[in-house]
């Protein structure tokens, strides 16, 4: 038994829907999962972003979400499990590399156990494996979703959108999403909050219909980017080069370091533009130019 999966990269937050919001993008994550004979040894094959310091044991996020499955739901197929990854999506980036590793492994699990597909069910192992379910959502689903819990019950919606493209600068700075988390108070104002929720609101309309002047106003936000990026050498100064360069919004990508910047056109100007930012602030930074993922994720059954 073997499954082919391939699970996009995701932007979470975007703005003002903290771990609500999710885009998928046009990056993906591609594993193969297979059972062998009875009796082998575990075996874990990986190449791309990661490839030397993921775990190559039980330890694996891919394997850990596939035993979660079978523990969930069936107990796990007989047989020796061996795991060969292609990972493209950069680690601790906020592009959801933890998410795509969590919904690979529960999406592979479930083709072999010769279960009908589940996105639902999915969703609510990712969400009790990471947290929260934003960056699971539209890994699963792809386009812009909608995702909310309460408490283990996790529902969402999936919005189609027009073709577009979403630049991004990730600079070489460590930050992982504890950290990010850490950072947080634990309670916020009542007029924040609200503010947060008409802004999200506006922030799906204007990604719906492209409207980038909405967009640049509604993707305000008064819960996490004003403490996050502090955390963030030469934010500011990307931020700026980005709008400067013809960006309409510029947000932190899930819980960072990634900035993500929305714009009808110059993407590649803008990302250019965020890194050269960087390199005056002395930081390192790759870019990337993505399109908006229309498809979540995907499962071949293989001979």
């Amino acid at each position: 038994m073997r499954v082919r999966v391939s699970v996009p990269a995701t932007s979470a937050n975007l703005g003002p829907g903290f771990d609500s919001l999710a885009l998928a993008l046009g990056l993906r994550n591609e594993i193969e999962l297979s059972v062998g004979s009875a009796g082998g040894s575990l075996q874990v094959e990986q190449h791309g972003e990661g490839a030397a310091t993921l775990p190559r044991d039980e330890r694996n996020l891919v394997l850990r979400a596939a035993r979660a499955y079978w523990q969930a739901h069936a107990g796990a197929p007989p047989g020796t499990l061996q795991l060969r990854a292609q990972n493209n999506i950069p680690l601790n980036s906020g592009m959801g590399s933890s998410a795509a590793a969590i919904v690979a492994g529960l999406a592979a699990a479930q083709a072999l156990s010769g279960a009908a597909a589940d996105p639902h069910a999915l969703l609510q192992l990712a969400h009790s494996l990471e947290g929260h379910p934003d960056n699971a959502a539209a890994a699963l689903l792809g386009g812009l979703t909608l995702a909310s819990a309460a408490g283990n019950d996790v529902r969402c919606a999936r919005v189609t959108l027009p073709a577009m493209q979403v630049a991004l600068a990730l600079p070489a700075v460590e930050l992982a999403t504890t950290q990010a988390r850490a950072a947080l108070p634990g309670m916020v104002p009542l007029a924040d909050a609200a503010f947060n929720i008409g802004h999200a609101a506006l922030v799906v309309r204007a990604l719906q219909t492209a409207d980038y002047a909405l967009l640049g106003w509604a993707m305000q936000d008064r819960l996490h980017q004003p403490l996050r990026r502090g955390l963030i050498r030469g934010y500011d100064a990307a931020e700026q080069a980005a709008l400067d360069a013809g960006a309409a919004a510029v947000v932190l990508s899930g819980a960072g370091p990634s900035l993500a910047a929305f714009a009808a056109h110059n993407h590649a100007q803008i990302a250019a533009a965020m890194q050269a930012a960087f390199a005056t602030a002395g930081v390192a930074c790759r870019t990337f130019v993505l399109p908006v993922e229309d498809s979540g994720v995907t499962v071949t059954l293989l001979p």
